[in-house]
């Protein structure tokens, strides 16, 4: 996949920001993939990204443990919808995921998934896939990496080449 845009991230509300931004681009049918290292913000991001779509006052736990959350998304954004977040950490095996409702989710909803790398051969074709990573140590700037076919190119195109986030947002 081609990179559409590569964010310098300095702190844990400009990666939120960031997810906000895309947010406000999705529609249903969308599937974002978030890949990156423990400890690079894809908590921080999925929270902000959930969070948009759902709802400020939207507790979003960590799905590590159940593997797969679901959040309604409210009619006043595209008709309403389900927003499905799995969290693959703990898949050893792509045909696990049979089990999970996968199939289900991208065709019905929004779905986020962080460790895309499990998903093998049912990795979407057509995903967003954003890539954080550090650029120095575990309390500096990270880094994202927004990267999709041509029709993602066209749909993002714009978006900021870079960004500066408000500490109020």
């Amino acid at each position: 996949m081609p990179i559409i845009r590569r964010y310098q991230l300095p702190d844990e509300a400009a990666t939120a920001a960031l997810a906000i931004l895309l947010a406000d681009q999705l529609q249903p049918g969308d599937a974002i993939l978030l890949d990156g290292a423990l400890g690079v913000g894809k908590t921080c991001f999925a929270r902000a990204l959930i969070r948009r779509l759902s709802g400020s006052d939207t507790e979003v736990p960590s799905p590590s443990f159940n593997l797969v959350l679901t959040y309604d998304i409210p009619p006043d954004r595209f008709k309403g919808g389900m927003l499905w977040h799995f969290d693959l950490y703990r898949v050893s095996h792509p045909r696990e995921l049979d089990e999970l409702g996968l199939d289900d989710a991208l065709r019905e909803g929004v779905t986020l998934i962080e460790w895309p790398d499990r998903l093998g051969p049912q990795t979407p074709a057509h995903a967003l896939k954003v890539s954080l990573s550090l650029l120095t140590d575990a309390a500096g700037p990270r880094q994202a990496e927004l990267q999709g076919d041509a029709a993602w190119a066209s749909r993002l195109s714009d978006l900021p080449e870079s960004f500066a986030h408000d500490a109020n947002d």
